[in-house]
């Protein structure tokens, strides 16, 4: 929690405008291209938050079919690998900083892991700043899913929400993600120094093979040919999103550390 609190309140303001610049245009593009709005919302929050871990979480909240789900995923993987290999001689051909660059990356950069890579490759420094970044937007997981369950719920596409204080209250806590929470806790304990980092590493370890179980069960549920009949329209949605929101991230980064001289202490 400390290293996401040196980031700096303009940095973090930085991080929203984006996240919101980045979900808005995918919504736009899907609307565009036909799409329909689930697969635009699973791509939404894909891009605008941390990729697989976000997509798989907001799944059950907005009763998403898992073709669409493999879907987003399957382009949200494909593209962070583009990225990975395009940004780090991108970042080198324009000057970009370390600090510049780790900033980009991980504003730029669907999921974590091509996100942390994306960061090291360009230098070390980079890598670390890109980290921090993308922790920020993981957080924010939670609140972002919330948001869209409430929507499709209001549309009557997801579970409804009954009259009344406590019904709602019941509602949204039926719909939050309850690993935020997990997130938290650990957060803290780590925070206040209660484990070693060895045990940190242990638990790390955990979390990789559970989320490989949770790879393992959207898989066993999905069907290829349904993926296969969604056509071309959703990657070149996902294609849009990637190019413009690396721009518009870009200028974000340029803007706020040559012009207005914003910087992470």
């Amino acid at each position: 929690l400390g290293d996401i609190g040196k980031l700096g309140g303009p940095i973090l303001l930085q991080i929203l405008i984006d996240m919101t610049i980045a979900g808005a245009i995918i919504l736009f593009a899907a609307r565009l291209f036909g799409l329909s709005g689930k697969l635009g919302s699973l791509l939404a929050i894909g891009t605008s938050i941390c990729g697989v871990s976000a997509i798989v979480a907001s799944k059950g909240a907005i009763r998403a079919r898992n073709s669409d789900v493999s879907y987003a995923i399957a382009a949200i993987l494909a593209l962070g690998a583009v990225a990975l290999f395009t940004l780090p001689p991108l970042g080198h051909a324009i000057g970009l900083t370390d600090h510049e660059f780790g900033l980009w990356a991980g504003l730029a950069v669907d999921n974590t892991a091509e996100t942390t890579a994306t960061g090291y490759l360009f230098s070390d420094e980079a890598g670390k700043i890109a980290v921090l970044v993308k922790s920020v937007r993981n957080a924010l997981i939670g609140f972002v899913v919330l948001g869209f369950a409430l929507y499709w719920a209001s549309r009557g596409e997801a579970d409804q929400v009954a009259p009344g204080g406590r019904a709602r209250a019941a509602f949204v806590w039926a719909k939050f993600p309850k690993f935020v929470l997990g997130f938290l806790a650990v957060s803290a304990v780590a925070t206040l120094g209660w484990l070693s980092k060895g045990q940190l590493t242990n638990l790390a370890n955990v979390s990789r093979w559970a989320f490989l179980l949770t790879f393992a069960g959207v898989g066993l549920n999905t069907d290829v040919r349904a993926i296969a009949r969604a056509g071309w329209r959703p990657l070149v949605v996902a294609v849009i999103g990637l190019v413009v929101v690396a721009m518009v991230s870009l200028g974000l980064v340029l803007f706020t550390s040559r012009v207005l001289g914003w910087s992470i202490s």
